[in-house]
């Protein structure tokens, strides 16, 4: 049986390994996606500031008290 490292057997290695990959790609993915409700929030904000919600609200506030 083919050995490396010492007394490990090489399917234990790759066996390793291909979990160690699948849980990266998971945390890749995972990272991805909070990326791209970031972005996607970031967008709608800029949105709102750009047709002028937040200063109407500022302005609506402001003149009640």
């Amino acid at each position: 049986m083919l050995e490396i490292f010492g007394s490990f057997p090489l399917w234990a290695i790759i066996l390793i390994g291909i979990i160690i990959v699948v849980i990266v790609w998971k945390i890749i993915k995972f990272a991805l996606k909070i990326l791209l409700v970031l972005i996607i929030s970031f967008a709608i904000l800029l949105g709102l500031d750009i047709i002028g919600v937040f200063d109407f609200i500022q302005n609506l506030l402001s003149g009640v008290t």
